[in-house]
């Protein structure tokens, strides 16, 4: 497989990139971006066998069904780094190892609607939070151990990248397969 090929499966909609200036526009798209997330991923995967499921994006990739538990891991660490920012004054925050916890029995073989529940649950309340955050609690900053300080903005417009990546690695494999 070409270099060029597996970039593009790593990254389907590119790398993550924050753009140098962010008008409210962004941001509400952002914050629609993460509250449709659930419902395109349900209705995604909802067909999906335990084969389906248990095929990998890419290469020495996850499988659909890791990436859809990933998913849940992620979103709700993010959501705990949201109120962490708004309750403490730039807070260093815990990182965790996502490989890691993608090998863990509840990421390999778990049902899939366990996550989807949590996700639907989860992504519901942190969207209420969004949507109700002031200017000043949008330019807070919490420091990220491996990288820098990173703000509230900053943080929507990633997990809405997030978002987007992870629906974008299981729709382009269901492509290629014609599942879909």
């Amino acid at each position: 497989m070409a270099k060029q090929d597996l970039e593009s499966m790593k990254y389907p909609i590119g790398r993550l990139q924050f753009p140098d200036n962010y008008t409210d526009r962004n941001i509400k798209q952002w914050i629609s971006t993460i509250e449709k997330f659930p419902q395109q991923l349900e209705n995604l995967v909802e067909d999906f066998d335990d084969l389906q499921l248990d095929t990998p994006y890419r290469p020495e990739g996850w499988t659909v069904r890791q990436v859809i538990h990933h998913m849940a891991d992620s979103h709700l660490n993010a959501y705990i780094r949201f109120k962490w920012t708004l309750t403490e004054d730039k807070p260093t925050i815990k990182v965790y190892h996502e490989d890691r916890w993608a090998i863990l029995h509840d990421a390999k073989d778990a049902d899939i609607d366990i996550s989807l529940s949590l996700i639907e649950s989860l992504h519901a309340r942190w969207v209420y939070m969004l949507k109700n955050l002031t200017s000043d609690q949008l330019k807070r900053t919490f420091i990220h151990p491996e990288k820098k300080e990173i703000s509230i903005v900053q943080l929507i417009a990633m997990y809405a990248w997030h978002s987007e990546h992870h629906l974008a690695h299981i729709t382009s494999l269901a492509k290629r397969e014609d599942w879909i």
